[in-house]
């Protein structure tokens, strides 16, 4: 096993004859496709590094070979091709290190071309998904909680090391190392490749429907720069989320966490202005929503609470559908939302529920009542203390006590890490007196 060797978005086109746009272009293409390249390729090896190691080579090669020749009308095809070849290879300058299961694909070599076709058609319907039996294969029992997350965020939503490691907050270089020893643990224990069985799904489902959430986490306030608002990546998020659903109907979480993304994407289109700008709720154009996508998991939302049996994924959907219902930011239902906040404190005690339930408080009772309810708060927990700070700072604004506001809005500048963020807490410390 060698060691995570990172995206080809990191840096694999800075010595080909890539020119700036194409550089994007690439880039662009490497999110696009790398994801479910990489689930087929595990699909037919059964090795998630010798599938991992060959799609990078892969794109090495289109890198060098793609400025020269032109782009493929197909590139997810070129690649899976050039992957599934090297793969093969590979198998052959090391069949001793296989068994008879694997060196058996080397008589497939002919039948490489076909092959894509087949499984481009299978990643379009959506049937027998190659990407959601990754996310079971990568979210094992044998691991632990975090490492099937991170191992699962790396594979399938190619997000870069030091992404994971950001959402961590943990330094790159641990997380590479947990990644190298998840990939190792699973090689160990020789994890199948495939959907587990009912009697399965339970010990399993925590971690894969947590995973979900993340990618589309990432998708809606994307750490990497010049890209605060991840569509592809929102996209799969939720395509992700409907065939959990699909497989899992009797699962009211499964649903509620569809219904979930669906509202938060649905308000995704006001997000951010026309410059890339951060733009809060309270100053949303709300014609600009997507109010089918928001009725969409309001529906699904009702029909997952039916079921009596209520989780944080359908408490945060009620939550942002209170949101998502009220005409204006000042006819928010602040009170119901407040006490939505304590029944999912209730059932999930982290720091950033209880700040949530804060800030909700200082909306329903006033300013002075959040502010009582943010200083019982430990900011050593809070994994994004920026948001702690500026949460203090608005109330403090209400309360025309902007020296107050201004300290608090330096604090949260000093710990901010993604740059529309920054930008927004500026521009909001600019307008005190």
């Amino acid at each position: 096993m060698g060691p995570d060797r990172g995206s080809p978005a990191d840096g694999a086109a800075g010595g080909s004859g890539l020119t700036d746009p194409s550089t994007v272009r690439f880039e662009d293409a490497v999110r696009a496709h790398s994801g479910r390249i990489l689930a087929a390729l595990v699909g037919r090896f059964r090795d998630l590094t010798l599938a991992e190691e060959s799609l990078q080579d892969a794109w090495l090669a289109a890198a060098e070979h793609w400025p020269v020749d032109g782009w493929p009308d197909r590139p997810d095809s070129w690649v899976y091709a050039v992957a599934a070849r090297r793969a093969l290879d590979t198998i052959k300058a090391n069949r001793r290190r296989y068994d008879r299961e694997r060196v058996a694909h080397e008589h497939a070599d002919r039948r490489v071309l076909d092959d894509v076709d087949r499984r481009l058609e299978r990643w379009d319907s959506g049937i027998d998904d190659d990407r959601l039996r990754l996310i079971f294969t990568c979210c094992h029992p044998c691991l632990d909680v975090e490492a099937q997350i991170a191992l699962t965020l790396r594979s399938v939503a190619w997000l870069t090391t030091d992404e994971i490691a950001s959402a961590f907050g943990v330094p790159t270089s641990t997380m590479a190392q947990r990644i190298v020893r998840a990939k190792q643990r699973i090689a160990r224990a020789d994890v199948p490749y495939r959907v587990p069985s009912g009697a399965e799904l339970p010990e399993r489902i925590d971690a894969v429907l947590r995973v979900v959430y993340l990618v589309f986490n990432e998708s809606y306030l994307s750490a990497r720069p010049g890209r605060p608002l991840r569509v592809d990546l929102a996209d799969e998020a939720i395509r992700l989320g409907r065939e959990l659903a699909e497989l899992m109907p009797d699962e009211p979480e499964a649903i509620g966490l569809l219904a979930l993304m669906l509202v938060l994407h649905g308000r995704s289109p006001a997000r951010f202005d026309g410059a890339g700008d951060l733009v809060l709720l309270a100053d949303q154009r709300r014609d600009r929503w997507d109010h089918d996508s928001i009725a969409e998991g309001s529906a699904l939302l009702e029909a997952a609470m039916r079921r009596r049996s209520v989780g944080p994924y359908q408490l945060q959907a009620a939550i942002n559908a209170l949101h998502s219902q009220a005409p204006t930011f000042d006819e928010t239902d602040w009170t119901q939302i407040e006490a939505l906040y304590g029944v999912l404190a209730s059932v999930d005690p982290s720091p950033v529920v209880a700040m949530n339930r804060a800030v909700a408080i200082g909306h329903a009772s006033g300013p002075e009542a959040g502010l009582r309810a943010l200083d019982a708060l430990d900011p050593e927990r809070l994994p994004g203390q920026h948001l702690l700070h500026a949460a203090r700072a608005e109330f403090l604004v209400r309360l025309d006590r902007h020296d107050e506001a201004r300290a608090e809005f330096d604090r949260a500048l000093g710990s901010v890490a993604t740059e529309p963020e920054r930008r927004h807490l500026e521009r909001r410390r600019a307008t005190l007196r």
